[in-house]
């Protein structure tokens, strides 16, 4: 099982060298995975002068997944855009077909009270965010910035093709089967004609999936009801952009974007998985990061496109079983737990596998 290792910017290194310990440490079940490191972002950028190289492409495209930490810094700012950390992220995407972003996020009853919002509110928590990603806004065609009449323009292009819509609704409603059998499609159609073809285009899949009761909803209240009822949502999809905000939104719920794992899948389940956090650089180097989302993504990767179940609950298991034991980075720490560091947190892990 080959797998390819692309650290990154900012805390990636810290946090994937854990996860790389995790997966290590699955060798001993007799798994055999093989590790190969590459370059993504701005350290690609430093090192080649492009955020995604070929040596990169030929890289991940052999492998069977990938595992990324994180990219970009403000040291990469004034770069053109199309030499800048996030356009290699938005390469990888692409050149993968990776268009099903799976975003699970679920609330560990020892960090309810790590949430912004009231225990009762968020105890129990249990979502899956499903993202489409290679389409919409972010690679709409025509896009840039121009003078017209004598002032600058910007401008982007929100599209969608039936094929892209069908495709990713299939993908939520499938996994809505594997869950409590809810589906909340998330548009703006009152307003944009390319989100009223998405969801005609969701409630026409829906015919092939009757077991799931299918809800919609547009994005602003989605919004407000992912605060104010987060429960009431099993799996929820969405475009490219709309995505990218709420799952965010719904990240915090959880007490700490650090606990959040994702999946990226192409059709045939070969995915990049990846924490979703930022390269967070004003605590890189420190020893303070927040390793858990990664190893979670790695449980994402055995459970997605290695069909391990089992390995992929030891994992999981091991996670929950060191926050039962009071194990905390930072940004979930609370008065009387244990403060440890990101390779602390990755001892107790291996540990307690």
């Amino acid at each position: 099982m080959k797998i390819a290792v692309l650290a990154g910017d900012g805390i990636g290194p810290e946090i994937v060298a854990q996860a790389v310990r995790v997966i290590d440490a699955l060798k001993s079940d007799g798994l055999n995975f093989e590790l190969e490191p590459g370059l993504l972002g701005g350290c690609a950028v430093d090192a080649t002068g492009s955020p995604f190289p070929e040596a990169t492409l030929k890289l991940t495209t052999a492998a069977d997944a990938v595992l990324l930490g994180a990219v970009g810094g403000p040291q990469y700012d004034a770069l053109p855009r199309e030499q800048r950390p996030e356009r290699g992220l938005l390469g990888i995407r692409k050149a993968l077909n990776l268009f099903a972003n799976l975003r699970p996020a679920v609330l560990y009853p020892e960090l309810a009270n790590a949430s912004t919002l009231k225990p009762e509110v968020v105890a129990g928590l249990d979502i899956l965010i499903i993202r489409e990603l290679t389409g919409d806004i972010y690679f709409g065609e025509p896009r840039g910035i121009e003078v017209r009449n004598g002032e600058r323009v910007g401008f982007n292009t929100m599209i969608y093709s039936e094929s892209e819509i069908r495709r990713i609704a299939r993908v939520a409603f499938a996994a809505a089967m594997k869950r409590d059998s809810r589906l909340c499609s998330v548009d703006k159609m009152n307003v944009l004609e390319s989100t009223q073809l998405w969801r005609d285009v969701v409630i026409e899949t829906g015919k092939e999936f009757p077991q799931v009761a299918l809800s919609h909803l547009l994005v602003d209240n989605a919004a407000m009801q992912l605060v104010r009822n987060p429960k009431q949502f099993d799996v929820m999809v969405t475009g490219n952009m709309f995505g990218d905000i709420l799952s965010d939104e719904a990240s915090m719920l959880t007490g700490s974007i650090g606990m959040l794992p994702s999946a990226s899948l192409d059709e045939n389940n070969k995915g990049l998985y990846e924490p979703i956090h930022g390269s967070a650089p004003d605590i890189a180097g420190k020893n303070i990061a927040n390793p858990l989302a990664t190893i979670l993504s790695v449980a994402m990767m055995l459970r997605y496109t290695f069909n391990l179940d089992a390995a992929a609950a030891r994992v999981e298991t091991a996670v929950k079983k060191v926050l039962a034991q009071g194990y905390r980075t930072g940004d979930i720490f609370e008065p009387g737990m244990k403060k440890v560091g990101t390779k602390e947190m990755g001892d107790a892990v291996i540990a307690a596998m």
